[in-house]
């Protein structure tokens, strides 16, 4: 499901990125690390991630995942947003306030910074760093 890195840290996962987009994933650590300073940074599926939650679903299946994620891929960035609000997952809410983003279910995905209003993903992430209803 995801890309795999032989990355050991987010600083290389991050320095092993070419640019543009190293600049722009690196703003983007930084962002989350402003916002959400409480959530430590890791390595988590081949992705940065920040935070981590434990879930138990009604199947009696649990384990252990992040709260915020980050990832480069070949035509786009995701940001994952794993919290919900009233029955919906909270990256949907979002749609209006990001609209040349492609947004799922937790995941905002989009080709560049410039395609997108920061102030937006920033009350994003903190709403998501701060939400105890992880999807």
């Amino acid at each position: 499901m995801f890309k795999t890195t032989t990355a050991t840290s987010p600083e290389a996962y991050i320095a092993a990125l070419d640019e543009p987009r190293r600049s722009e994933i690196r703003r983007l650590h930084e962002l989350i690390r402003d916002v959400a300073p409480q959530l430590e940074p890791h390595l988590e599926a081949g992705m940065l991630a920040y935070g981590r939650y434990h879930y138990r679903y009604a199947s009696g299946r649990e384990g252990d995942w992040f709260r915020i994620g980050l990832a480069s891929h070949k035509r786009y960035i995701s940001l994952y947003v794993m919290s919900e609000r009233g029955g919906r997952y909270l990256a949907e809410t979002y749609r209006e306030r990001l609209p040349k983003a492609d947004i799922g279910k937790s995941c905002v995905r989009f080709r560049s910074l410039a395609a997108v209003d920061l102030e937006a993903l920033r009350s994003l992430i903190r709403e998501g760093a701060t939400d105890p209803g992880a999807a």
